[in-house]
Order: structure tokens, then C-alpha cells, then sequence
């Protein structure tokens, strides 16, 4: 199959509507379609730059059907953007499936990054642990597994990154102090480039005794078994 058109892998705020780019604006202003996560989510940040057009949804439950209607109308010449709810599609996030499909059964399309924000950086930049090497874990398993997780972060040697919901951080925390050595750095990243951002520092030991504000997004980050 021959195509002719160009997927974009187009990142988006994480909180702060001001963090989108310049390009990434432009390119979905000069798309034909916008493929979202949530297309309620992508309608609040198109009206907000008033950007007019067309979009349809595509996340993990996306059907074969989807995927092959999204594959015709590259082949027909469509330019399209892929964005997801918050940061950049495919980190944590179907759009890399998407990406091996496209790589698999349309290989003449053009595939273009438009970088932006994304949380795992976002963290990484104000931690002050070395980042020249590090591991992201995405989200912790739910319940199966999610001993040999923990036991598996805290093996590493190297700088280790993940995300946890609100409901389940200060789990998430005394899972880690369980698991740690007392004297292991840990920064917390709650709702960042949002309003109320926070982000807390501690040492393992400590993890209890830190005011955590449940409500929101999280990103910890673990410095490495030194």
C-alpha cells in the first residue's frame, strides 16, 4: 500500500494550557482530522486557540475497525494528528499502538513527532537526581503483581520514574517505605503545571509522615541503589 499522507504524534499540556507549542497549534490547525483519547478533552484545548477541525476518538478500546479506517484515510491522503488527553501520546497511552500499525501495514506513511510536554520529564528536570540513565515503570499493577513491582523498583540502580492515581498514592507510598532503604530520595509530583502543583521531598524513612493531598495525578521518582 502506497500512502500519501502524514501521521503526527502530537504532545499536549499536562495541566497549564500555555505548555502546548507553537508548532504543535500549527499543525493542528493544518490537519485534516485530529485523532483523541477523549474528544471532550481535545474540543476544551481547540476552542481555547480557536482551531476549527474535524475530530474523532481513538484510545485503547479502539476497535481492528477503527484502525483500518484510520490506515484508508492515510492511504487517501489525509493528514492526521494524534493527541492524548494530557501529554505525549504513547507514553502510557495507546498511540504507540497505533504507531506499530501505521509502521506495519501502511510503511510509505510519514510519521513526524511534534514534542512537548510530558510529565516523566517534567519531574525528572526539577528532582536533582541524575537522569542520564533512568527506567519508567509507567502505572504500578493494580493488585496482581504489585509486590514483585515495588520489589523490582527498589533493585534498581539507577533513577526509576512511574505514575500513580489519587486513590492509590499513600498505598503506593507505604509500599515503597516498605520496600526501600530508609536513606533512598523520593520526590512526589502532584498535579504539575496545574494551579495547585505541588511537589514533595523525602526520604523513605519519612514517606508517612508526609501531608499528601490525595486529589489528583502523581509522578514519583525514586533515586537509584547507590
Amino acid at each position: 500500500m502506497t500512502n500519501s499522507g502524514t501521521l503526527y504524534i502530537v504532545a499536549t499540556p499536562i495541566g497549564n494550557m500555555g505548555d502546548i507549542t507553537l508548532r504543535a497549534l500549527e499543525t493542528l490547525k493544518t490537519v485534516d482530522l485530529v485523532l483523541a483519547e477523549d474528544t471532550r478533552v481535545v474540543h476544551k484545548l481547540l476552542e481555547r486557540y480557536e482551531i476549527k477541525v474535524a475530530v474523532d476518538s481513538y484510545h485503547h478500546h479502539s476497535t481492528g475497525k477503527k484502525i483500518k479506517d484510520i490506515l484508508e484515510k492515510l492511504h487517501q491522503g489525509m493528514n492526521i494528528a494524534v493527541v492524548t488527553d494530557a501529554g505525549t501520546p504513547g507514553i502510557s497511552d495507546p498511540g504507540n499502538l497505533l504507531v506499530a500499525e501505521v509502521i506495519k501495514y501502511a510503511p510509505g506513511t510519514r510519521i513526524v513527532p511534534i514534542p512537548g510536554a510530558s510529565a516523566v520529564v517534567a519531574i525528572l528536570s526539577v528532582s536533582g537526581f541524575p537522569a542520564d540513565r533512568f527506567t519508567f515503570l509507567g502505572f504500578p499493577p493494580h493488585k496482581n503483581k504489585r509486590e514483585k513491582y515495588f520489589e523490582y523498583v527498589a533493585s534498581l540502580d539507577h533513577t526509576v520514574v512511574f505514575y500513580e492515581s489519587g486513590h492509590r498514592i499513600m498505598k503506593c507510598l507505604g509500599e515503597l517505605q516498605k520496600h526501600l532503604p530508609g536513606s533512598r530520595p523520593v520526590i512526589i509530583g502532584k498535579e504539575l503545571t496545574k494551579q495547585f502543583e505541588t511537589i514533595y521531598r523525602s526520604l523513605a524513612k519519612d514517606l508517612d509522615k508526609l501531608n499528601v493531598n490525595e486529589k489528583g495525578e502523581f509522578v514519583v521518582v525514586i533515586n537509584g541503589n547507590v
